[in-house]
């Protein structure tokens, strides 16, 4: 009876289809992210800002099939007006079956984690920010070389960590704004968030919102990240649940998950919300590996019901 179920189980796992081949390299991913710290710390009404938006536009320009800027101005609740970009590069435009893939651009304010007078200052926004954006642009490449069999839409959301969080002031702009005036034609099937996907010993959980609104996208997602060998990465446990740009999403209807490493004091990446979230802190290897994950959801495609 055991050698019977040896040679069954040799026989299923024969038949599994094996799974997307890695298509980033998490070097060049590391120099994205470097190119938007370069720039100063990306506050809404900055220099820095500006250059860092017109970067975006030119990059996805040279990527995805066509560009569309979402331009705005927001008031603050201190009665400050602000310049906000949303920037999306679209990859066969005219395909019915759509994916969405996001990351916010901006940075940081005030480092409100850090101590003294570095409180006070910009975040540099290696990690929470920009390590979400280099690794949809290192998607982006991938997509260029070899065009997808579906539409993806990447999306690059502005004035997510400019106010506060509690109370919900100022923050997630860009998500907000896309959510209230989405792209005309299909609406994407579903969509992956990635925010603070960098540390050298990020892990990623399941996020609360998003087993909440869309177990199924967190399942496929997991599941891919398993077969593809970053089981030790995406662990197959609940996380917390964390306010991000997913929501506004969810609220218009779109399922989204957010892929989020741990932050703060106690967690893999004390750096969150300070002067220190620098590129150093940051891993080629797992940058590399939520790339070659969305890369391998946009590869299989999967339709959820």
């Amino acid at each position: 009876m055991r050698a019977r179920l040896s040679i069954l189980a040799l026989a299923v796992a024969g038949c599994q289809t094996p799974p997307p081949a890695p298509e980033v390299d998490g070097s060049a991913i590391l120099e994205y992210v470097e190119k938007q710290v370069a720039f100063g710390p990306r506050v809404p009404g900055t220099e820095a800002h500006r250059l860092t938006y017109q970067w975006l536009a030119e990059e996805l320009g040279r990527r995805a099939d066509t560009v569309v800027v979402q331009g705005w101005r927001h008031r603050t609740a201190a009665g400050d007006s602000i310049p906000l970009w949303n920037v999306i590069g679209r990859f066969q435009p005219g395909a019915q079956r759509r994916l969405l893939l996001l990351a916010h651009w901006d940075s940081r304010p005030v480092a409100d984690y850090d101590t003294g007078s570095r409180a006070k200052q910009p975040v540099p926004g290696a990690n929470d920010g920009g390590s979400g954006v280099a690794v949809l642009l290192a998607v982006a490449d991938a997509l260029k070389a070899r065009a997808p069999g579906v539409g993806v839409d990447v999306l690059f959301v502005d004035g997510e960590d400019y106010g506060t969080f509690t109370p919900e002031t100022d923050v997630l702009l860009g998500s907000r704004y896309y959510a209230a005036n989405q792209l005309p034609g299909p609406r994407p099937e579903y969509a992956i968030l990635l925010d603070i996907v960098g540390g050298r010993n990020a892990q990623f959980r399941k996020e609360g919102h998003s087993l909440t609104a869309a177990p199924a996208v967190v399942e496929l997602v997991w599941n891919l990240a398993l077969r593809m060998g970053y089981g030790n990465l995406f662990l197959n446990e609940a996380g917390g649940t964390i306010t991000d740009d997913h929501v506004p999403l969810q609220a218009a209807g779109i399922r989204a998950i957010n892929i989020i490493g741990d932050f703060g004091p106690s967690s893999t990446y004390p750096w969150w919300h300070t002067t220190e979230d620098t590129p150093d802190k940051l891993s080629p290897e797992v940058l590399a590996a939520v790339g070659n994950v969305v890369v391998g959801v946009v590869r299989e495609a999967k339709a959820l019901k």
